[in-house]
């Protein structure tokens, strides 16, 4: 009997009638043959709402305490959820992320999975029951909960599903699968019926909301197939694989991202060294940067340009200006005004043209290229943060991407 890993996520158990249509899926699931564990987010904006109420106690709670504060938002929803399908006449457990085996580093709010120990989710499976798992969550070695951080859930399913040897990661959500683009942007953007890992780990590191790359990466590693589906609909969703798919020579999804800054720091010396004392630090401080880029060298003196995600930019100014300083810096300049789009397809590695008919597309929208930065199946530019739809739109036009292959 196969093993089917669900996922749902804020939205698709946000109220009473949701959980029952939630229930209604698995059951059907169940029914057809499958073993069925599932993992569930918190109820719509819970936990946003226990974060601040948190705040309003205390303006740094203690990230002990916020940990176990916010784990118990995806306890509430699968307590509820097990509930419902008991008395829709199947058998059905709650497990916490501990309970489940779930073991993570000590890193509250950020933790990562370290170890799974799945005995208790076989052993509940071996007497019929349907599991339901709280996502988003784990414990140490020294019994701390702790939270994953964003995309904790997603990544929780697809954790379980490699380890349980699950056939397929089922993550519904309020959308019915991976689109071309944003069509809150692009209206005319189209569901793709399937991608690659290495695609969709590149829309979702650029930009694309709808998956994690932590979980997309776990799905790659263990060649765990993931379908990203809608819960309040039937329609067959994205398959996420890496299966013997053909190079397609055609862009498969164009990816945003608003929450952008870029930091410039002006006349410092070209030598050995610099670049790692400026970005150690960062590191150290959990900010992740993207692109770099660094100016030709005039007289061993140059400029040094990087992005990283707008919301980290404070922290990053407070590390960087007195290495800046220290360096003899003329000057760092910070810009949140800034957004990144990505064109992603794994046709971009073989066939030549695609920058080409990306750098024309937004010139002939007017929209003018700060940096740019590729990989093999990629090609991203910064651009002014107030173009970027409008550039998503062009591009989406450009390559075609409305048109069924």
């Amino acid at each position: 009997m196969a093993i089917i890993v669900q996922k749902y996520g804020g939205t698709s158990v946000a109220n009473a009638e949701r959980i029952r249509a939630v229930a209604r899926k698995i059951i059907a699931t169940k029914e057809n043959g499958n073993q069925v564990v599932v993992v569930v987010s918190a109820m719509g904006d819970s936990t946003d709402d226990l974060i601040e109420l948190a705040e309003s106690l205390t303006d740094r709670p203690d990230p002990r305490e916020l940990d176990v504060l916010m784990s118990t938002g995806e306890i509430v929803s699968s307590t509820l959820l097990a509930m419902t399908l008991k008395h829709m006449g199947h058998e059905a457990i709650s497990l916490s992320g501990a309970q489940a085996g779930i073991k993570t580093d000590a890193s509250h709010s950020r933790a990562r999975i370290t170890g799974i120990e799945p005995e208790r989710i076989h052993r509940e499976l071996h007497k019929g029951r349907i599991v339901i798992v709280a996502g988003f969550q784990g414990i140490t070695e020294g019994m701390e909960v702790t939270t994953l951080g964003r995309g904790g859930s997603d990544t929780s399913a697809v954790a379980l599903a490699a380890i349980l040897g699950a056939k397929i990661c089922e993550r519904f959500t309020d959308v019915d699968g991976v689109y071309t683009a944003d069509p809150r942007v692009v209206p005319e953007a189209r569901r793709l019926k399937e991608i690659s890992y290495e695609e969709m780990l590149e829309l979702a590191t650029y930009g694309a909301k709808i998956m994690h790359p932590r979980a997309v990466e776990l799905g790659e590693l263990y060649n765990i197939p993931i379908l990203v589906a809608s819960s309040f609909n039937d329609n067959p969703g994205t398959l996420i694989h890496g299966g013997t798919m053909e190079i397609r020579n055609k862009v498969s999804g164009i990816a945003h991202d608003l929450d952008v800054a870029k930091i410039t720091i002006v006349g410092i010396p070209d030598k050995p060294g610099i670049a790692a004392s400026l970005f150690e630090p960062l590191a150290k401080a959990g900010v992740s940067v993207d692109t770099i880029v660094q100016n030709a060298s005039v007289k061993h003196i140059t400029d040094m340009t990087f992005t990283l995600a707008e919301s980290d930019l404070k922290k990053a100014m407070e590390v960087v200006k007195p290495i800046a300083d220290h360096l003899g810096a003329m000057s760092i300049e910070a810009d949140p005004n800034i957004g990144k789009i990505s064109i992603v397809g794994t046709g971009i590695q073989n066939t030549p043209g695609y920058a080409a008919k990306m750098f024309r597309a937004l010139y002939d929208a007017g929209i003018n290229i700060d940096l740019i930065s590729t990989s093999e199946i990629r090609i991203t530019v910064i651009i002014e943060e107030g173009k970027v739809k409008e550039a998503v739109r062009a591009l989406h036009k450009a390559f075609e991407l409305e048109t069924e292959e």
